[in-house]
């Protein structure tokens, strides 16, 4: 587990101003393709990320390639205090919804075949 580290109010805001650049520069990116990065905590005296994806991410088929090959490896590389980074996708957003959203590099984790009508389970 890590350790906490004591930090100047200088250092923190430094910290956190850097978070902030990364997120939004990579946030720039994800919204190409109809989904945003949302940042739920940082702890940065123990280095604790916590990101998630919305929008159309919640319903990509590569949206673990993103968190994995992008935001965790990004903010691991560029932020050599980051010792965690937990992340997910936001999973209460409507699946149609999100797949609404979706643009560019988006690929639908879902495929309706258009000849076959949704149904209601009977009870």
């Amino acid at each position: 587990m890590p350790q906490d580290t004591v930090l100047t109010p200088e250092e923190r805001e430094s910290r956190e101003a850097e978070l902030a650049d990364l997120m939004d520069m990579m946030s720039v990116a994800i919204q190409q393709d109809g989904g945003d990065l949302e940042l739920i905590s940082a702890d940065v005296e123990k280095g604790i990320i916590n990101v998630r994806l919305t929008g159309a991410c919640s319903s990509c088929a590569i949206s673990s390639v993103t968190l994995q090959g992008g935001v965790e490896r990004i903010l691991n590389e560029r932020l050599d205090w980051v010792t965690e980074v937990h992340s997910g996708v936001d999973e209460d957003v409507d699946p149609l919804l999100s797949a609404y959203l979706g643009k560019g590099n988006y690929i639908p984790k879902y495929m309706q075949d258009s000849t076959q009508s949704v149904q209601s389970p009977v009870d």
